[in-house]
């Protein structure tokens, strides 16, 4: 089985929903998981927030949290995912943003991903966060966040369940 179709099955089996907030990305996450048959009992949606602008429009980004950090940064993910969470009755959000390239900018090299995950359970809300450079093209660096993205949601789903990771 494969990666998309695994973490697909993991969120049938226990129940959750997602929701993406994607910069670079660009939807190629909601788009994976749309491409398994029966992912429309998970995927609640996909939010392309591409340009400062539409962070702040869809999901409320401050704009504190883009000029103290950046676009590419684990605090910018971080409140991605969580507004993302806010926003919708999705129990999962996975949200990326970073430069998937061919060009650096500025003192961000190219490959660099800032990924993001929330989970709401029991009424608390649990947060993960990490940086990432991945090598290639543009679009195997998109596909390989996209497939980063999934895989580490059944990780930090577990690490919620059996109380490893405190809630936000």
């Amino acid at each position: 089985m494969a990666l998309v179709e695994k973490v697909v099955a993991y969120l049938m089996e226990q129940e959750l929903t997602l929701i993406t907030a994607e910069s670079c990305t660009a939807g190629l996450i909601a788009s994976e998981v749309a491409g398994v048959p029966g992912s429309g009992q998970v995927l609640e949606g996909g939010l392309v927030v591409y340009s400062p602008e539409a962070k702040q429009r869809y999901l409320s980004v401050a704009n504190a949290t883009i000029e103290a950090n950046g676009l590419t940064s684990q605090a910018l993910s971080r409140e991605m995912a969580l507004r993302a969470l806010d926003s919708d009755d999705a129990s999962v959000t996975v949200a990326v943003t970073g430069l998937a390239g061919p060009d650096p900018c500025g003192e961000v090299p190219s490959g660099t991903l800032c990924f993001a995950w929330a989970f709401r359970h029991h009424g608390k809300d649990y947060l993960f966060s990490e940086s990432r450079r991945l090598a290639g093209s543009r679009n195997q660096v998109r596909l390989e966040a996209a497939h980063h993205s999934l895989a580490r949601i059944p990780h930090h789903h577990q690490a919620v369940l059996a109380g490893r990771a405190p809630p936000r």
